[in-house]
This record gives C-alpha cells, structure tokens and sequence, in this order.
C-alpha cells in the first residue's frame, strides 16, 4: 500500500511537470494564439483600406492565426479608428490601418497624444506628382511655373484639403521653384482631379496611384514627379521635378507612408512577432508586385526607423496647419518640436 501510495505521487508529480513544461511551452507562443483585427481609420476601398487587406494577407501566411480587417471610420482626421483601437488592450490582438494624413488629428482636436502613441509599420505610398487637364498649354514644368511667375497667384491649383500631403507637396514646389500659385482646397483627391478635367482649375497634386487611370485615358496631361526619381505611365517618361530645380531637396520630398500601427506600450514578444510577419511578407513577389502594378512605392520602415518618419511629417503637417490658422491645438503644447 505504501508503495502504491508512493508510485502514485511520484506519477501526480511527473505529470505536474509535464504540464508545467507544457504551460511554459505555451507561454512562450502566446502570441499570436488568436486571431487579429486591424481596423482601418478610413473608408472600404480606399487606398489605405486596399493596402491594409493586401499587407494583412500577406502577413497571416507567417503567423498561425487569421487576421481581419474592418473600418472604423469618421471624426477628425480619423480620429474615431485610433480612439478605437487605442482604447483596446495593448496585446497585439487589435492594430490601427492608418496612414500620414492622422499625423493631424491631435492639432486637428481629434484626439490628445502625439503620433508616438503608436508602434508603426509603413508598407509604403504612391508618389505625388503635378498634371494639368490634357487640353492645357503647358507641356512642362518650367512653362507652368514662367506662367505662374509672370501672374504670381492667380493660377488655381487643387492639392486635396490645407495641410493634406498634397497641400504640403504644392507648398514645396512653390518654396522650391521661388512662384506661387492660387491654392483651391477641395474635400479629397478625387474631386480636385475632376475639377482639374473639368477646367475649374490649371493644375493638380496628387498621387501616381490616384491619378493613374485618369492619365491613362487621356484626362489629365503629367507634367513633373515632385520625387528624385521619373516616372513610366501611359507609354511616357514622366520627369523629375528635381532635375529642372536645383534645392528642392530641402523642402521635398514628402511621400505618403500608409501602413498600421500597434500600441507603443505592447510587449517585446508582440512588436517581434508582427515585425518578423511583416519583414517576411514585404520581402515577399506578393507585395512587389502588387506595388508595381497599382504605381506604389515600397516601404518596409518599422518600428524605430518608421516611427522617425513619422515625426517628421507630423512636425510638417501640424505647424503648416498652424500657418494657415487650420489647427484648434497648439502643436508645441503637445510636445511637437517645429521643423
């Protein structure tokens, strides 16, 4: 009897072992053992949501769960996602879709944390660039700025909405080529291109991506790419604004950085897990190709390296949005240094 009795424990405490070391096996994957959700900051269909569902994808083929998006949209400069997912615990188990425009949402009233509230990962963004409507007389850069030199302000231009990465791009071709045109916001990229087709104004700022097809079916004539680098569309080389203006280099270029974003607070194990899905899915012919045939650059940034673009470009948006009386917040009140 004793001896049952002493086999007994020594198997209760054999198989406590083995729990414990199942236990710690368990522990030591914890993340991810269920599934995401990345909720996107704007609409289904847009250029961040398509990214996001696109990287998301990629992502869950180097992890061993699923990972959903969906949209939470609405308030100032989507502000609604990322009070959202802010107010989700910081595990890993829920990201923000987001991208360089809600670097203004804290100036813009929207929320009350500087951009470093998050961990982010940037997939990457489409190039601006400056076209005018195909029947337009100017046929370069440097004939559109002569234009605007000889009649400073008076040539209207659409860049989307003050302080928007397109704003920001007309403002620095303008400090760069020493001219000034008439700003004309509009609610979006897309109506500034279709008042650009329909003559209401001579030229507009937007992305490679956005304005692909237009240009492609002969509405809008490109002019110059506000990057280094030329661009191929539609059978033509479109140049470098770089190459007809020397110093532009100080003020551009400033590129889209679309992508998500984790809690800054959440765990090592959790920035490491979703850094090495991403790392593999970026690397991956999925992604490049993708880029290449929707006219996107590729990023790959997270993480320290990331989230020092987007300082920059929340320090541009913010104190821009300030110069034109556009901001309810102070941006140095929030601890954001002007550039």
């Amino acid at each position: 009897m004793e001896l049952k009795f002493g086999r007994t424990l020594g198997l209760a405490a054999l198989l406590g072992g083995y729990a414990v070391g199942l236990a710690g096996g368990a522990s030591a994957q914890d993340y991810p053992y269920r599934d995401i959700t990345a909720a996107v900051v704007w609409g289904a269909g847009g250029g961040t949501d398509t990214i996001n569902r696109m990287i998301m994808a990629e992502m869950e083929k180097h992890l061993p769960v699923s990972i959903n998006v969906t949209n939470q949209t609405g308030g100032v400069a989507g502000s609604n996602g990322m009070v959202y997912v802010m107010n989700q615990p910081d595990d890993g188990y829920t990201l923000v879709g987001l991208s360089e425009s809600n670097v203004t949402a804290a100036v813009q009233g929207g929320w009350d944390k500087k951009f470093d509230y998050w961990y982010p990962f940037i997939v990457g963004g489409s190039p601006d660039l400056i076209s005018v409507p195909a029947n337009s007389p100017y046929s370069t850069i440097q004939e559109l700025v002569d234009a605007a030199k000889a009649a400073p302000g008076t040539i209207p231009a659409a860049a989307s909405g003050a302080g928007s990465i397109h704003h920001l791009n007309l403002l620095a071709i303008q400090n760069g080529a020493g001219v000034e045109f008439k700003f004309v916001p509009y609610k979006g990229s897309a109506p500034g291109q279709e008042a650009a087709i329909a003559g209401e104004v001579q030229l507009v700022v937007t992305s490679l991506a956005e304005q692909a097809a237009l240009i492609q079916g002969g509405q809008l004539k490109p002019l110059a790419m506000l990057t280094p680098e030329s661009a191929q569309i539609a059978g033509m080389t479109v140049p470098s604004a770089f190459s007809s203006y020397e110093g532009l280099d100080k003020y551009l270029p400033l590129k889209q950085a679309i992508g998500f974003a984790v809690h800054s607070s959440a765990s090592a194990d959790v920035k490491a897990a979703l850094g090495a899905a991403f790392e593999k899915a970026m690397s991956g012919d999925a992604v490049a190709e993708w880029a290449a045939a929707n006219n996107y650059d590729v990023g790959g940034q997270y993480g320290d390296e990331a989230s020092k673009i987007f300082s920059t470009l929340e320090a541009n948006f913010a104190y821009t949005l300030k110069d034109l009386g556009a901001t309810t917040v102070d941006p140095a009140s929030l601890g954001i240094e002007k550039p």
